[in-house]
């Protein structure tokens, strides 16, 4: 039967429906609830607990295809994607479970019948496994179903025995295998032979009856439950008659795609594998909230991303083209998963945005690792060198490890690990970590904060730190933290840093350089002038400059949240922030760096509603009262039953417990001074109001008059001034540029005067003076189309390294190869080329060796020519 995989998904849910099973869908590749697991790996994964027998449902029999992600952690099939014909990134697991319910015998009963009958395979191409000591099932399978004893194998080790950790519920499996006949190589489980493609498992059926104990001992579960599972990919190869899962129709048609986007028309390329298994991996993943970044999840995703642009890079791409892919990938995938659909554009952007970060450096990396393969000394690639492509350049460790490969290479990875513990030491001593009492200590004062409506008052000092200790006294000239029982003191929260200012008693004054919660109470940071004593009566003042310049900051920050959602789209979340006196950063999620255009448009709609001069109201409310209102909470904020509601006009509602203007009016002018990604998927702005932003723009209109100056124009022209002199500069670039090609040219003449014949063919063998590396390869062109036939050395010595050449006609390179010729002159001094057959090219560290290497060439080729 020939079936497309589609419709071969959907035959097996209504199978199993018809027989009183519950479809449920796929649960997401990041398990809920689960820290054991990088990602969901198979059927079960969403179902363990049923199988626990520690969740009931309203059902006690299910089918499900799930999706399955194997690139990290103890389940990592990445490195052989795209090398086999079974190994996938993503794959999608088919599986029936019982709770509690049907068995053994109804299990494989349900297994053979779809294989048999509702698939149509061939009984004669089935045999079946079960654990060495599961008579019940061998006779299930031989008395119940038919199955010649001889086609049921037992199978002694773990393969067929499965559990789910060291204790617990576990119980023997039955696996079924697929037959693809004599002319593929591999004999059937347990044999010697049994790693080949002919015996191919499509199906492992686990009965789960035993409860490990620690002592290794079994006991019988009250529950016996079913849990199986069957790879799609596996079962579409048969039904479609191809012996590789790429030869589906699903994959077929992505690897169709995947060779028009990147432009090749070699269909058989193992690269276009790589890339058709990446997009379904990396797509359902974005779908699932994983963003690529430099740890965990994230970091995984960008492995198989930056693998996947790497193998187009292979095939020729010239441009981006990974995230063109999406749409083909909907198209084959979405009826059964809509969320591909519904989220094409996120996941096409997010993809895009990887890898233009990647391709950036790519092909510096890339030229970097062609340099280290032509100076090894043997057949690893050092560890240095791995790292420095990881740390440098963002090349994941199984990327190079690829690359190495297909050279016949290995990678030092123990001098990896050494390269990135020296990192890890060097991060620990750069970090500078200060003094946190609130660490060390804590309190059960409480204080009343009235800074929402007061900038001083009284209050009394309740307690005093000092030395790391609760004291009664704090004398002069002595750090401390001071404790009062009322203050208008904004301890820092929300982004929004702590007050400083002056608190004066009897005895002296303590200058508060910052304010932090400590419990339920708000702890003074600052210096003692004079004696201050627990119990002394203070008059409290901030600094009102600087909490009037916070407040403009911190109210600014609540109109550019909105305006980024209303420029940017609603995906545009608060992901952390800091409001200081002088300035305000925020960060946000957005997926690429904002144009200038976004940016002047953001500036200008926040300078819009500033002057719009909207009241702020506060309110206090439920928290779901707040959030029915449509009221915003902040990233990282802790918020009570009871939250504070800012409200700016129509324009911004969010839940915040900071201070702010009393109008966006008072704000001033805001102005943005830089806008940067701090993380994948998250861009940082960083802004002035107020006073300081009418600084920026003084200063940057006084740095526009000393350019004009100096450029000897007005400001009106400095752009078309400076694309002059640039049009000037590529001018004189070009002629620089055609000059050395002009005196590279008569070099090349001049030294074809001395080539020599061997055995009737012209041979020029050169140590070249007064030449730039890079002009090798143009020089020797130039000499071979003068030459005619012939063979071309040419040399350079540097103080430390050496720069070799090769050229060979192609009329000669049957008799002459161009890498073996370079090879032999790198050898002698201290290096290692490669190339074509006509041209290659090499390098060395030992340039006093390059005469003596070169005098070896004619000699060489006397046996060759």
């Amino acid at each position: 039967m020939t079936l497309s995989t589609a419709d071969l998904r959907q035959k097996f849910f209504d199978y199993y429906k018809s027989h009183g099973h519950q479809v449920v869908a796929s649960s997401s590749l990041v398990p809920a609830d689960d820290p054991t697991l990088l990602f969901t790996n198979a059927g079960m994964n969403q179902f363990k607990d049923l199988l626990l027998g520690t969740e009931k449902r309203s059902y006690t029999r299910a089918v499900s295809a799930q999706r399955c992600v194997r690139a990290g952690g103890k389940h990592n099939d990445l490195e052989n994607v795209g090398y086999t014909a079974r190994h996938h990134t993503f794959f999608e697991m088919l599986g029936n479970f019982s709770f509690g319910d049907y068995f053994k015998k109804e299990a494989i009963e349900f297994s053979w019948t779809f294989l048999t009958r509702e698939l149509g395979l061939p009984k004669e191409k089935l045999l079946v496994t079960v654990y060495t000591e599961d008579d019940e099932a061998f006779d299930i399978w031989e008395n119940h179903i038919g199955v010649p004893k001889e086609k049921i194998i037992r199978i002694s080790t773990s393969d067929n025995f499965w559990s789910m950790g060291d204790t617990g519920p576990c119980g023997p499996c039955s696996e079924i295998f697929y037959d693809h006949g004599e002319h593929i190589w591999g004999g059937p489980p347990g044999t010697p032979e049994e790693d080949g493609d002919r015996f191919i498992e499509i199906w492992n059926l686990v009965f789960m009856q035993y409860n490990k104990q620690a002592d290794g001992s079994m006991e019988a579960l009250p529950q016996k439950s079913i849990d199986t599972g069957m790879g799609l990919e596996r079962i579409a190869a048969i039904l479609q008659d191809v012996h590789s899962n790429y030869e589906i129709d699903l994959f077929q048609n992505l690897i169709k795609s995947a060779a028009d986007v990147v432009g090749t028309t070699d269909l058989e390329n193992k690269s276009l594998r790589v890339i058709a298994d990446h997009i379904r991996s990396c797509s359902f993943l974005i779908c699932d909230g994983v963003m690529p970044s430099n740890e965990g999840r994230g970091y995984v995703l960008r492995r198989i991303i930056r693998r996947a642009v790497r193998h187009g890079y292979k095939l020729g791409a010239s441009d981006i083209f990974f995230y063109k892919l999406v749409s083909a990938l909907a198209k084959e995938m979405g009826n059964a998963y809509p969320e591909l659909v519904d989220q094409q554009p996120v996941v096409e952007k997010v993809l895009r945005v990887e890898e233009e970060q990647f391709s950036k450096t790519l092909s510096r990396g890339m030229a970097m690792l062609n340099d280290a393969l032509t100076s090894l000394e043997d057949d690893t690639i050092p560890g240095d060198v791995v790292f420095k492509l990881y740390d440098t350049y963002g090349f994941p460790v199984d990327l190079t490890n690829d690359v190495a490969r297909e050279h016949d290479l290995k990678i030092d990875i123990d001098g990896f690990d050494s390269e990135m513990a020296k990192q890890r030491e060097r991060a620990q001593k750069a970090s500078n970590f200060g003094a946190d009492y609130n660490a060390r200590l804590n309190t059960n004062a409480t204080s009343t904060f009235t800074g929402y409506t007061e900038t001083a008052g009284e209050a009394n000092v309740v307690e005093l730190i000092a030395d790391d200790a609760f004291t009664d006294v704090i004398t002069d000239g002595q750090d401390g933290v001071v404790i009062l029982d009322a203050t208008p003191f904004y301890a820092e929260a929300g982004g929004q840093v702590g007050d400083s200012g002056v608190l004066n008693v009897a005895g002296g004054e303590f200058v508060v350089t910052d304010t932090q919660k400590m419990g339920n109470a708000f702890a003074h940071f600052g210096k003692a002038s004079g004696t201050i004593k627990k119990g002394d009566k203070a008059t409290v003042t901030i600094n009102a400059e600087n909490r009037e310049a916070i407040k403009k900051n911190h109210s600014a920050t609540h109109l550019l949240h909105a305006t980024l959602r209303e420029v940017l789209g609603d995906h545009v979340a608060q992901k952390g922030s800091l409001v200081e006196a002088q300035r305000m950063r925020f960060d946000f999620s957005h997926f690429e760096a904002l144009t200038s255009e976004q940016i002047e448009q953001i500036e200008r709609r926040v300078n819009e509603e500033i002057r719009a001069n909207h009241a702020l109201t506060t309110q206090v409310m439920g928290l779901e009262e707040a959030k029915e209102a449509g009221a915003m909470a902040l990233f990282g904020e802790k918020y009570d039953d009871e939250v504070r509601v800012v409200t700016m006009g129509p324009f911004s509602v969010e839940l915040c417990g900071g201070t702010h203007v009393a109008r966006t009016g008072d704000i001033g002018l805001f102005k943005i001074i830089g806008e940067n990604g701090i993380a994948s998927g998250v861009r940082r702005i960083d802004a002035v109001t107020g006073e300081e932003a009418l600084k920026v723009v003084q200063q940057q209109q006084a740095m526009l008059n000393r350019i004009a100056g100096s450029l000897k124009t007005d400001v009106n022209t400095i752009v078309e001034r400076i694309s002059a002199l640039q049009q000037q500069s590529k001018d004189l670039d070009k002629a620089l540029s055609a000059a050395k090609q002009k005196l590279a040219s008569q070099q090349g003449a001049d030294l074809l005067a001395q080539a020599e014949e061997i055995n009737g063919t012209k041979v020029l063998v050169a140590k070249l003076d007064g030449v730039e590396p890079k002009a090798l390869r143009g020089m020797l062109d130039d000499i071979k189309n003068r030459m005619g036939d012939g063979v071309v050395v040419l040399g350079i010595a540097g103080t430390e390294k050496v720069n070799l050449i090769a050229g060979v006609t192609k009329s000669l390179t049957a008799k002459v190869k161009a890498g073996d010729l370079v090879n032999h002159v790198a050898a002698q001094v201290g290096g290692k080329g490669g190339g074509r057959p006509d041209m290659a090219q090499a390098g060395g560290d030992k340039p006093q060796l390059l005469d003596s290497a070169l005098d070896s060439v004619n000699g060489y080729l006397a046996d060759k020519l």
